[in-house]
This record gives C-alpha cells, sequence and structure tokens, in this order.
C-alpha cells in the first residue's frame, strides 16, 4: 500500500538535474521517483558517476532539479529559487559530509552552535553542548578542528546536523576519510542519533556494507533507480 503524501518526508517525481546548456548538456538524473517516508532511514547506492552525490544534492535544496516535482519536509522545492531553498533547508535538514566541512577557525562548540544562532535559534551555545555531549565529545568542546581526529570531527559535524533537530539528515560516504573501525563506529553514532531525534537518514554511499545497515537500499545506474529494495 503507498504511502500517503502527509506521511512522506521525500515525494520526488519525474525528477531531472541537467548541466550545462546546448551542445554541451549532460543530463545527471533521468527521471527518479522516490517517495521517502518519515523515520525511514536509507542508503543510496551506487558506483561514481551513478548520480547518488546529484540526487542528494537535489533533495537537500543545495542543486535545482532541472524538471520534476520535489517536495520535501512539507516544503514545494521545485517551486524555490536558490535564496527559498537556503531558507527552507534551515532546521528542517541536517547534512554530514565526507570531508567534514568544519570552520577550522572555530571550535567545535562554535562550529554545532554557529548555524544554529544565524537560523535564529534559542539557546544555540546550550543546544550545541549537549549535542556534542551526546555524540561523546564533552570533553571537546573547545578544541579546533585541527586539534581533532578524524573521527572526532566527523562527531562534531553528526552534532551540528542533528542539534537543530531536523526532519531529514543526508550523510554522503560519512565514513569515506576514516579507517574501517573508527567508520563503523561513527555509522553506529549516526544511526543511533538519527534513532534518538525522530529523523529521517538518507545515506549516500558505494559500500554494500553500509547500506545493508539501512532499512532500504536504493540502487543508481545512470541517473535512474535500477533497484529499490521496498520494491521487492
Amino acid at each position: 500500500m503507498a504511502t500517503p503524501p502527509s506521511e512522506l518526508v521525500i515525494d520526488a517525481r519525474g525528477l531531472r538535474l541537467t548541466l550545462g546548456q546546448g551542445s554541451g548538456a549532460v543530463e545527471i538524473l533521468r527521471g527518479i521517483d522516490l517517495a521517502v517516508p518519515r523515520g525511514q532511514t536509507l542508503a543510496l547506492l551506487g558506483p561514481s558517476g551513478s548520480g547518488k552525490s546529484s540526487l542528494m544534492a537535489v533533495l537537500s535544496g543545495l542543486e535545482r532539479a532541472s524538471g520534476g516535482t520535489l517536495r520535501v519536509a512539507d516544503e514545494d522545492f521545485a517551486a524555490m529559487d536558490e535564496d527559498g531553498l537556503a531558507r527552507a533547508r534551515r532546521g528542517r535538514i541536517g547534512i554530514v559530509l565526507q570531508a567534514f566541512h568544519l570552520l577550522p577557525t572555530m571550535t567545535a562548540l562554535e562550529n554545532v552552535a554557529t548555524p544554529m544562532e544565524l537560523a535564529g535559534m534559542s539557546e544555540a551555545h546550550e543546544r550545541a553542548a549537549a549535542e556534542l555531549e551526546a555524540v561523546g565529545l564533552a570533553h571537546r568542546l573547545t578544541h579546533y578542528p585541527a586539534q581533532l581526529s578524524g573521527g572526532e570531527q566527523q562527531r562534531v559535524a553528526i552534532a551540528r546536523a542533528t542539534a537543530p533537530r531536523p526532519a531529514l539528515i543526508f550523510a554522503d560516504e560519512p565514513t569515506g576519510n576514516l579507517d574501517t573501525a573508527t567508520g563503523e563506529a561513527i555509522l553506529d553514532l549516526l544511526l543511533a542519533r538519527r534513532a534518538e531525534t525522530g529523523a529521517t537518514l538518507v545515506t549516500i554511499t558505494h559500500d554494500g556494507a553500509l547500506a545493508a545497515r539501512c532499512e532500504r537500499v536504493v540502487a543508481l545506474a545512470d541517473g535512474r533507480i535500477a533497484s529499490d529494495s521496498d520494491a521487492l
């Protein structure tokens, strides 16, 4: 039975992304239909060039779709310009990237608190400290990224993504820059924080073992959905 639209955090129909113009245009996404219920953990699996990171960019509002319809966290992303998408992301969407993307001149606490302050959220520093404690970094609040290990930096990135309590968290190759043991610990933490906050988690990966940790696996190939474990 299909999930009612009111219970979907992502509802994409015929989603397309074309980069460039004229004879140089390249079609990256070629008509994606994807419905994701609230609270689900989903892995987008596929090799490099399959379109999975481009799909994440469109679903998270970092890139505008070239065609199709898209509703994310109760907002019509297809109808928004770049400024509108930036406003819609605030508080609704958290993003964890492979390269951490922490600001080097800010402490761990500031890296987590500053985005909330910019979004006008109250008690940003208190919320940031509580989230860093939840990811095991209560003793690293005043440390700068260069003073943290790769695993600790990714924990800060997870805290930054989850502290505003977004409806939706995207993680793009979140263990890609980490050794196997650290990567497994980070994935455990990411899934645990998602469970505690009730967010929907979409993980982008080429690692089948990582994907298998999620409730649902959607495989992409050549900008299209090749398989969907929900349809099996």
